[in-house]
């Protein structure tokens, strides 16, 4: 590890709040990419007349389970299920025993019911858990948001270092292009996209990314154009070196210190962008897992408050721990700053 590197990972550490906030979402994010294993409608395990059953991996029908069962999927919530495997064996459930699209039976009262001791945030105006969908819809968010984040900031940068490498006719007509480009109305196309098909998770991710890769377009522009005359790449253009490798090699990692310091906040603004789509009724499937949705439905609901208040505590949450750890990265880049945040 370079002492530059090092600098750069003490000045990080220096900045507590970006360091927890990264320490906290990644364990968040960790957590939710198991989600069948903390909130589904199948248990984790069971045992049956002496043998082994794995739900929560395969589908079994009720008469794998019960020699006198029916030959269709098993319902693991039937209560006539529940007390024969009761009484020939043990079901082990997670800790939520509930998937997102899951209808909770013996609410006792209309949906959307109250936060209790049997749904710990209540449920929606659908009769489905909201902590299950809470904790499914994050997990879509956040890949959304790394996917287009990853794709779009790829292209960007290729983008950005063809501008500024070749300048000139290459610059002009690309600077011209990105002009006309990124005044096109998105959400007028995204709404005539969505009265055509279906919009999903990849029909979405496509649709935007046509649009978010030129984020990071102008900054690495920039900086290709001050690298490509600086005395060590002319040098290394004397001497014969090809145009992609005074790229890749000379000029790119120069770049790319003023490119890190943007993707928390790229990534912050890619999970609200789905958020917002879903919030309008643009983005994801009907019934999909989604934080705008929940947030939608506080809206359509304000006699559940609890509705409101998780979407916005969670969406609110998220975007605060990007932010606070865009800022530690943007720290540990200055230049000439000390780790006691002195210069």
């Amino acid at each position: 590890m370079t002492p530059m590197t090092q600098r750069r990972l003490a000045n990080f550490r220096a900045n507590r709040r970006g360091w927890w906030s990264l320490w906290i979402f990644t364990a968040l994010f960790l957590v939710t990419l198991f989600a069948e294993f903390i909130a589904n409608d199948r248990p984790l395990v069971a045992r049956v007349d002496g043998r082994w059953f794995v739900p929560v991996l395969t589908d079994y029908a009720e008469s794998d389970i019960l020699a006198d069962g029916l030959p269709t999927e098993a319902d693991w919530h039937d209560p006539e299920l529940v007390r024969e495997i009761a009484a020939r064996g043990w079901m082990l459930w997670p800790a939520i025993p509930y998937a997102y699209a899951t209808v909770v039976r013996d609410l006792g009262r209309p949906a959307p019911s109250p936060p209790s001791a049997k749904n710990w945030l209540g449920t929606d105006d659908q009769a489905r858990d909201v902590m299950a969908r809470v904790i499914y819809g994050f997990r879509v968010s956040v890949l959304f948001g790394f996917t287009l984040t990853i794709v779009a900031s790829a292209l960007g940068i290729a983008a950005g270092a063809v501008q500024g490498f070749y300048g000139g006719l290459t610059d002009l007509l690309f600077q011209r292009f990105i002009e006309i480009w990124s005044g096109m109305p998105q959400l007028f196309l995204l709404i005539i996209l969505a009265s055509v098909i279906e919009p999903g998770f990849w029909t979405l991710l496509i649709f935007l990314l046509i649009f978010s890769w030129m984020g990071l377009t102008g900054v690495v522009r920039a900086e290709f154009l001050r690298g490509r005359n600086l005395d060590y790449v002319r040098a290394a253009r004397a001497l014969g070196v090809s145009d992609s490798r005074l790229m890749i090699r000379h000029i790119l990692p120069n770049a790319m210190v003023a490119t890190l310091t943007f993707l928390p906040f790229i990534l912050s603004g890619s999970v609200t962008v789905l958020a917002s789509l879903d919030f309008l009724g643009f983005g994801l499937p009907p019934g999909s897992p989604s934080l705008g949705e929940l947030l939608s439905q506080g809206k359509n609901n304000l006699q559940a408050p609890w509705l409101a208040f998780t979407g916005f505590i969670v969406l609110g949450g998220v975007l605060t721990l990007l932010i606070f750890v865009g800022e530690a990265v943007r720290d540990a880049f200055v230049p000439r700053k000390l780790p006691g945040g002195g210069r």
